[in-house]
């Protein structure tokens, strides 16, 4: 199974590195006090594709610099500075020294060359010089660039590569249950699985470390480490009266892998019946007829289905009425506020009218304090979780859990 991982890995690695590589598009900061010599090269520029910003001092050329420069053109000499003093401030700052600078000067001075070149600038044109010359540097510039560019991201994605297939040997994923209440009896309704790796990497952040599996193609592994701890741990614990919420993404329900699943709950003993597959919004929907046909799939085998962050991302209404889900989660940007905002307000009201018509469960998110929470019970909202009601915990109490405690 891992030979098959690494492949994955390895192949997105390759396919962003020839993206990367596909990039022509270039724009140019020309730094010069000489209008004449300014319009000259912008009017050269453009006529080989490039986009130009001029700057007539190093003042300027140091408030011109932004994410678009890709090449930086410098006079040696400037009414306000040195070019050199100008490149030497580009190069010791983190966020411009990785433009490449290329400084034209009129003298042919080899100590200054040199220096130029120590202090950092890619190279070093001097006055007059033909336009096939500067082209050819610009070319060369670049390639180098682009060369080295690739080689330090292709490190960052092989020390992503190498964490995640870390994580998926060692299964080291750990597992959080964050319970969901009946509004009304204020007694427990489920609990949803929330996985988090143990990493102290930048995958760390949930979000950062689902968008790298899927980048990679190991989603389906990640997830399913954290599905089977899960699983064990409600097959122990679960009475029979409580649900739980697994956050599914489009993509494992379109996957051929996920006709399987089935058999991780028989094998671990929990009923698909208890079960709510929770839709999320990690990717988009890519082939309907396949993602609904298999969501009837699943639901004759027992599960039901849920539908996450309602008011957010893919979560449009279209997508509601397609899935016909036995249970919607609001999301939490509309609950935040609901017991003080009118419009806020009668969103939610809409939305419980909507459910109740439909013998939907509708289910608040992010509930953090007293106000929304009155708010939300008088709106007739059926269930909720979030801080105010208990905090996501990696151990599974029933005896603690059951009755909400506020």
């Amino acid at each position: 199974m891992y030979t098959k991982i690494v492949y994955k890995l390895r192949m997105a690695v390759y396919e962003e590195v020839c993206v990367m590589s596909d990039i022509n598009s270039k724009t140019i900061l020309i730094v010069d006090d000489e209008p004449a010599v300014s319009q000259l090269l912008t009017i050269l520029l453009a006529s080989h594709g490039y986009a130009t910003k001029v700057a007539a001092s190093g003042r300027q050329a140091l408030e011109s610099i932004s994410p678009e420069i890709d090449l930086i053109l410098l006079d040696m000499v400037l009414p306000d500075s040195e070019g050199i003093k100008i490149c030497q401030q580009l190069k010791a700052n983190s966020q411009t020294r990785d433009i490449p600078i290329i400084i034209i000067s009129g003298n042919q001075n080899k100590s200054e060359r040199i220096e130029s070149l120590y202090l950092g600038a890619e190279d070093y044109l001097t006055k007059p010089f033909e336009p096939e010359e500067l082209f050819a540097r610009m070319d060369v510039v670049f390639r180098h660039h682009n060369v080295r560019a690739m080689d330090e991201n292709f490190l960052q994605h092989q020390e992503t590569i190498c964490e995640l297939r870390r994580i998926i040997d060692q299964e080291a994923i750990n597992v959080f249950f964050q319970p969901i209440y009946n509004l009304k009896t204020k007694r427990l309704l489920g609990l949803e699985m929330l996985s988090r790796p143990q990493t102290s990497s930048n995958m760390s952040s949930p979000e950062i470390f689902f968008k790298n599996a899927l980048k990679y193609g190991v989603y389906y592994d990640v997830e399913m480490i954290g599905w089977r701890k899960a699983i064990k741990m409600a097959a122990d614990h679960f009475d029979g009266r409580q649900k739980l919420f697994l956050n599914c993404d489009p993509y494992l329900v379109e996957s051929d892998r996920f006709k399987t699943v089935k058999d991780v709950f028989y094998s671990l003993g929990l009923s698909c019946n208890e079960v709510f597959l929770e839709i999320t919004e990690r990717s988009a929907v890519t082939a309907f007829d396949v993602f609904y046909k298999r969501l009837r799939e699943y639901r004759q085998d027992g599960f039901k289905i849920a539908v996450d962050d309602l008011g957010a991302g893919y979560a449009s209404l279209e997508s509601i009425v397609e899935i016909r889900p036995e249970a919607v989660k609001l999301d939490r940007h509309i609950v935040n506020g609901v017991g003080s905002d009118p419009y806020k307000n009668s969103i939610v009201k809409l939305f419980v009218s909507f459910c109740r018509e439909n013998s939907i469960i509708c289910v608040a998110e992010g509930i953090e304090n007293k106000q929304d929470f009155d708010a939300l019970v008088e709106l007739g909202v059926d269930a909720g979780q979030g801080y105010y009601l208990c905090r996501p915990t990696s151990i599974v109490d029933l005896s603690k859990m059951n009755a909400l405690q506020l």
